[in-house]
């Protein structure tokens, strides 16, 4: 098969003009009946948006999920009906109807773009910033695998990242955070176009925004350019392709967009940015663009013109062509390719998990970098990296190499001191495919990065969440490194893992089952202090099931311990002075709420049965939440005020978090 040209031809000026209309109409008419909506960034944008996407987006409209389709990122996702007309009219499967249906229960048109909704979304955007960093997080990944696997000849991972981002993605500080280390890394298949329209909600951008954006980007290491009109295909077309042309840096094109243009009354102000155009500014906009058409109608020659499916899977079938040839000549490749890219790890990563043996133990920081450098030797596209805390949160792997601009093949991300950048990237790495991330920081500094670890939830995505130093016991550091209520408000997350392992062989079972996990992220919180590695946990630790008995007594419980992380040693303690008095002592390991309400509810009465109500729960944390198991007549040991600088030892002992002190509570709930 010859090779295709990669850029299409220009449409002729009057075809060109009508499809990037029918754009902004399908825009304009589905706010309108919604009567809700963003119709101005997509008149605003209509015209970049189709210079991109019938000129330069390589991608197969039959094949959305084609490994080597270009990425198109809308961060604007407030303008989610730019995207909704694009895939409509390109030919994805999104109806007219579905057009109509836009922002309505069971849609697949949601007020933002969702991926897991709608086909052809590669991306969950709205909360502004989030897409541009996940747009970086997928060049990232597009740069590892084109390393690792691209042989001369062979270009089998070769495709670009694009981006409309709006002035607000570009005011919010994950952008920034993002942008920088896009930049470091010279990310050359990166381009951004900027849809700078110096609106936004509370009107122009004036009254916040007055920094010279090229400027910034330029002094990222970016390399920049500006088209003064918004509507000049032409100029688009050359910047792209100029920016295309640059392979070791990122591109912004700084584009000047008219918000809601070509309404009469409505563009060029915040009155066009988020609310529907009304009937009689509906009206005055197409006879101001001569748009002739009923609501919803599109001529065929806009269909004919930029429906992209023939040549889109013209063009799969060209790279699918040149794949076999590939697997002839790299069959031990081709074979890991196929691997990686269907979601599969490498096999038998199981088998090096190390064990550990009873005794002083470590801290759990310590025994999960035991665990990471084990399985990296044999997971070799379990990428990521730490927020400038390597060392802290024990993620190095020995024989990897740092991500650089200058090396493709490394695969330890240096994120340096940008916990919501990094989280926003590894979410872009998971979703571009052929890598499974992971990043650290201390658990105290999920509240950087939350944002994007609400949106691995939401978009069911297994990123791996290495926090460490994850309470008091981190010690002399003081209050404002020591997680408090983290705990509580990361459960809270629907659809999240937190897991908080008592020992080391607890970490080991957590790393397993997050690798295994397939549909939601995983938080590891950690100790930076050393606990002690159980008897009980030697021959196994159920942390699959989200609590279990650790240990037990004969018969039916008088008490109940439940415990997490490094306070389970101490509920053990406690057991044993309380077990000294008589009492017969049940304690519970329950490292991971989120699984332990996913059991049935057998297994679960099982673990704690309703009918022994003297309960203590022991975590180093605040209590709130924790009536849920411990009930009316149970107590809550935990801490609900913030910690101080000390040395561990101290801090336990001032905040009652000791075998003593849950000894003598529950001797009270036994009295009680």
């Amino acid at each position: 098969m010859p090779v295709l040209p990669f850029e299409k031809e220009a449409l002729r000026e009057d075809r060109a003009t009508l499809a990037i209309n029918a754009i902004r109409f399908l825009a304009i008419d589905a706010v309108q009946k919604a009567n809700s909506g963003h119709p101005g960034m997509p008149m605003g944008c209509a015209a970049m948006a189709h210079v991109l996407w019938t000129r330069f987006l390589k991608h197969n409209p039959g094949n959305p999920e084609w490994f080597d389709r270009d990425r198109f990122v809308l961060s604007a996702g407030h303008g989610s009906m730019l995207l909704y007309a694009l895939l409509h009219l390109t030919g994805y499967d999104l109806t007219i109807e579905d057009i109509k249906s836009f922002r309505q229960m069971g849609s697949t048109t949601p007020g933002h773009p969702e991926n897991f909704v709608t086909t052809g979304v590669e991306t969950t955007t709205g909360p502004l910033g989030q897409g541009f960093g996940n747009a970086v997080g997928m060049a990232v990944a597009e740069k590892f695998l084109g390393g690792h696997f691209n042989r001369p000849g062979f270009d089998i991972v070769d495709h670009h990242t694009y981006v409309i981002a709006s002035d607000g993605d570009l005011m919010e500080g994950v952008s920034h955070e993002a942008a920088s280390l896009a930049g470091h890394l010279g990310l050359g298949k990166l381009v951004v176009l900027y849809d700078d329209n110096e609106i936004s909600i509370d009107g122009s951008t004036k009254l916040t925004f007055s920094e010279d954006v090229v400027a910034r980007f330029a002094a990222y290491g970016w390399h920049v350019q500006s088209v003064g009109d918004g509507n000049d295909t032409v100029a688009i077309a050359e910047a792209i392709r100029a920016a295309k042309e640059e392979v070791n840096k990122p591109s912004l094109i700084a584009i000047r967009t008219v918000i809601g243009y070509g309404s009469p009354n409505k563009q060029d102000t915040a009155a066009a940015h988020g609310s529907p155009l009304g009937d009689d500014e509906v009206a005055l906009a197409r006879e101001t663009l001569g748009w002739g058409h009923a609501p919803f109608e599109v001529p065929d020659d806009v269909y004919a013109d930029m429906n992209a499916t023939a040549l889109g899977s013209a063009r799969e079938s060209e790279w699918t062509e040149k794949f076999e040839r590939y697997r002839q000549n790299h069959g031990e490749l081709a074979a890991q390719f196929e691997s990686w890219t269907s979601g599969r790890l490498d096999s038998d990563w199981q088998d090096v998990i190390p064990s550990f043996p009873a005794g002083d133990g470590m801290a759990t920081r310590a025994s999960s970098g035991k665990v990471l450098d084990a399985i990296g030797q044999q997971i070799h596209n379990l990428v990521g990296g730490s927020a400038d805390l390597t060392g802290s949160n024990k993620t190095d792997i020995s024989g990897r190499k740092d991500m650089t601009a200058g090396a493709d093949s490394g695969s330890y991300m240096r994120f340096g001191v940008r916990e919501h950048g990094m989280a926003a990237m590894c979410n872009g790495m998971m979703l571009h495919g052929g890598i499974r991330p992971f990043c650290a920081t201390f658990l105290v500094f999920t509240d950087y990065l939350r944002p994007s670890l609400r949106l691995s939830a939401l978009m069911d995505l297994p990123v791996v969440y290495v926090m460490t130093h994850d309470s008091i016991g981190l010690g002399e550091d003081g209050p404002t490194h020591q997680p408090i209520e983290h705990y509580m408000a990361l459960r809270a997350i629907p659809n999240l893992q937190f897991i908080r392992p008592a020992d080391a062989n607890e970490t080991a079972a957590a790393w397993r089952l997050a690798l295994e996990t397939t549909d939601r992220p995983t938080v590891l919180s950690l100790t930076r202090q050393k606990v002690p590695t159980l008897e009980q946990t030697v021959a196994g630790a159920a942390v699959d099931r989200g609590g279990y008995v650790l240990q037990d007594c004969d018969g039916t419980p008088d008490l109940i311990l439940i415990a997490t992380g490094s306070e389970v040693a101490t509920a053990l303690q406690a057991a044993e002075a309380l077990t000294f008095d008589g009492t017969k002592v049940r304690v519970v390991s329950m490292p991971c709420f989120e699984l332990f309400e996913r059991q049935p509810r057998d297994y679960r009465d099982t673990i704690l049965p309703p009918e022994v109500t003297a309960r203590v729960s022991v975590e180093a944390g605040v209590t709130f939440g924790w009536d849920r198991y411990v009930g009316s007549r149970g107590r809550a040991v935990g801490i609900d005020r913030f910690g101080a600088s000390a040395p561990a030892e101290d801090l336990f002992q001032k905040f009652g978090i000791t075998a003593e002190q849950v000894a003598a509570i529950a001797r009270e709930v036994l009295s009680s």
